[in-house]
């Protein structure tokens, strides 16, 4: 089983068990409703199963406090400290209009929209201001038949195009701006793979943004953009 990490344990709140977590996930259901997630602690190479009583997340911060059941007293929850938090890989939330999961577009050729010359190959998304899609400029790459991205089932989340970080304040599995239910990490394995094959190829950052990525078509494994002129000087 692939597993996603929305979010580590980073110190103890209060007396009573409850822990601080910043987040890696733009879906705050990850942490406010209650049941099974996964702990991996640190060295650990296996997560065990803990269940989740109740979180909330604390304005300002960014970080969600949480109550994990066993955990009552604030040296337990101190030993918690640096445990990342995972889901089930295949436990993606519903998406909305014009989101997307992260593996769903590496690997996706971009054209130019009007007049259909083949530009390069998305090979990462960046978290800035806008989503930025990092695209290898050459030759086109081609996917096997159902392959959803390079990493399969894996996301950073998800982003929707210029959405402002619309349900989380900042993760890996994004939705939105700074959004990242991280990527598992055979997704991210093959990421670095893909990267490590082209390190010497010349590659442009591309905000993904609907004025400059009006088509996204992942049934034909392609996104068509209008760039401004420069955007993809280099």
């Amino acid at each position: 089983m692939g597993w996603l990490e929305i979010g580590k344990i980073v110190a103890p709140q209060g007396l009573n068990g409850e822990l601080r977590v910043y987040p890696d996930t733009d879906f705050p259901e990850r942490f406010e409703v209650a049941g099974k997630r996964w702990l991996l602690r640190p060295n650990a190479t296996e997560p065990e199963e803990v269940e989740l009583i109740k979180g909330r997340f604390l304005e300002g911060k960014n970080l969600y406090v949480i109550q994990l059941a066993g955990v009552k007293h604030r040296d337990e929850a101190e030993e918690l400290r640096g445990c990342k938090i995972l889901v089930p890989e295949n436990d993606r939330p519903p998406l909305g209009e014009d989101e997307y999961h992260l593996m769903d577009l590496v690997g996706l050729s971009v054209f130019m929209h009007d007049s259909g010359e083949f530009i390069g190959t998305v090979v990462d998304l960046i978290a800035a201001g806008n989503d930025l899609l990092e695209v290898r400029l050459g030759k086109e790459e081609t996917r096997g038949q159902g392959d959803k991205g390079i990493g399969g089932q894996g996301d950073k989340g998800t982003r929707g195009q210029g959405d402002k970080g619309t349900r989380g304040q900042g993760d890996k599995e994004t939705r939105g701006q700074g959004d990242k239910e991280t990527r598992g990490q055979e997704d991210e394995e093959k990421i670095q793979n893909l990267k490590s094959k082209i390190q010497n190829s010349k590659t442009v950052l591309i905000p993904f943004v609907r004025e400059i990525v009006p088509v996204v078509n992942l049934l034909d494994n392609r996104i068509e953009i209008t760039p401004p002129i420069g955007l993809l000087e280099i």
